[in-house]
């Protein structure tokens, strides 16, 4: 099949174990970008992601020729307030007591680059994550693991913190880092069919 290559411009291992369940073929392309929140200046949490995403797969492309690039940055929102990666084990602890007991945002922007046209489409994905209420017992194991330090808002709903989750509302695949039906309707809007990547990857 002629179909593009995809390149992934992300070294979150959630994403790309995402892309290989789903037997998409597809390369890794490091992107030298490093977040300055100075270039989403004004912008809101949804527009922020999407503005990031966009800019990791734009210097992540110039490297190829051809291909699409996906890009994508996922930030957690409490209160009107964005929540990153934490810095320490007692900013960990602060921001898994913020949620404890409440709703929060988990936002992801995914972008596509064509490095060949240097077009761009991107988009944001929204679940709304409700955790149970927290006792020191639950924290205090979790930051005994290392899953909290790598992650927007401190944990990972695919581990251990899957326990802290009552319920959510929105796509599963969003909290975990890359929403792939948000991803899907990206690529049908850029003229290509997952369907057929899957079918080249089920044949590898």
């Amino acid at each position: 099949m002629n179909l593009p290559k995809l390149y992934l411009a992300s070294k979150s291992p959630r994403r790309k174990e995402i892309l290989q369940t789903l037997k998409i073929p597809f390369e890794y392309l490091e992107s030298p970008y490093e977040e300055n929140l100075s270039d989403c200046a004004n912008l809101n949490p949804e527009d922020l992601v999407s503005r990031l995403a966009c800019l990791k797969a734009l210097h992540a492309s110039k490297t190829v020729n051809s291909g699409l690039v996906i890009g994508a940055d996922t930030i957690v929102v409490q209160g009107g307030k964005i929540l990153g990666k934490p810095k320490d084990r007692n900013d960990a602890k602060a921001i898994l007591q913020s949620l404890s007991g409440k709703r929060h945002l988990v936002i992801t922007g995914v972008a596509i680059f064509n490095a060949e046209t240097k077009k761009s489409i991107s988009r944001s994905e929204t679940t709304y994550v409700f955790f149970k209420e927290l006792s020191e017992k639950d924290i205090e194991t979790y930051l005994d693991t290392s899953e909290p330090y790598d992650k927007a808002g401190a944990y990972g709903i695919q581990g251990h913190a899957g326990l802290f989750v009552e319920r959510i509302e929105g796509c599963y695949f969003n909290v975990v880092g890359f929403p792939v039906a948000a991803f899907n309707k990206l690529m049908h809007f850029s003229g290509f069919d997952l369907n057929d990547y899957i079918k080249k990857g089920n044949l590898l």
